[in-house]
């Protein structure tokens, strides 16, 4: 974690859509910190149609494991199957970053235990771990954004000599948030994938950070903060912060003891 005050801290704009129930962490974080929240998506999802995803070639019948690193990527797999006529077999196995992100398959699936896993604490160390223990005679997929994969799972893919196929469902698209940034000066802002950070910069061409803390969730996000030549303050998930919550909570709380 690098310097900074988390004294003066008294606006953090989080750069995702407002959670939808008020038991959220964020906003018991805000009551107990006396800080102010802003949610404002950085970017939005486009679902690639069937018509699109036909070019790519991939049968999804044919694999047996599918990766999924986040909700978004659920969501698309399963329309892009239900667009394609696909049939999912009931054998499939799930391999997610997270427990939450594996709990969000029961909108689709019937959840069973012994084809569903995560990794333990949100890294993609953990991921590989379990995927590691199942691995074998599996053919994985693993859904991504057009614009947005993650190198390092299809790196390990590769060097692990697992077959498997990238299928783009979705694309990521900048939000305009030129409005939203030119109306407070934010003393953090929070960032939950590279291409939210590339939004910042298309918005802003000589966008300069001016003593603004910068958040990142994922080693992805984080390298791309750092790749544009910014100052990462907090980083999550590590094994003290698995949440973006819990790396917040962490960082205001350290200067008040």
């Amino acid at each position: 974690m690098a310097e900074g005050s988390a004294k003066s801290i008294k606006k953090i704009l989080i750069t995702q859509p407002k959670p939808d129930s008020d038991k959220s962490p964020y906003f018991e974080l805000a009551r107990k910190h006396n800080v102010q929240l802003e949610f404002h998506p950085f970017i939005k999802l486009e679902g690639i149609p069937a018509k699109e995803f036909r070019k790519q070639k991939i049968d999804v019948v044919n694999y047996s494991a599918v990766v999924f690193t986040s909700r978004n990527a659920i969501d698309h797999f399963f329309r892009t199957c239900e667009e394609m006529k696909f049939s999912v077999s009931q054998d499939t196995k799930y391999f997610c970053i997270t427990e939450a992100v594996a709990l969000y398959l029961q909108k689709f699936i019937l959840y069973r235990k012994r084809k569903v896993f995560y990794g333990a604490d949100g890294t993609n160390k953990s991921l590989f771990d379990v995927i590691n223990k199942h691995k074998e005679n599996e053919k994985f997929l693993y859904p991504c954004s057009e614009n947005q994969q993650d190198n390092e799972i299809i790196n390990w893919l590769k060097n692990n000599k697992c077959e498997f196929a990238t299928p783009f469902m979705y694309k990521t698209i900048s939000n305009d948030v030129k409005e939203v940034m030119g109306k407070v000066d934010y003393d953090v802002i929070c960032f939950f994938t590279p291409s939210g950070v590339k939004s910042l910069l298309e918005n802003f061409p000589k966008f300069k950070q001016n003593g603004t803390m910068f958040g990142a969730f994922g080693n992805n996000t984080s390298k791309a903060i750092e790749e544009a030549g910014l100052t990462l303050h907090i980083k999550a998930p590590v094994p003290e912060a698995p949440s973006m919550v819990a790396a917040l909570e962490k960082f205001l709380s350290h200067d008040k003891k």
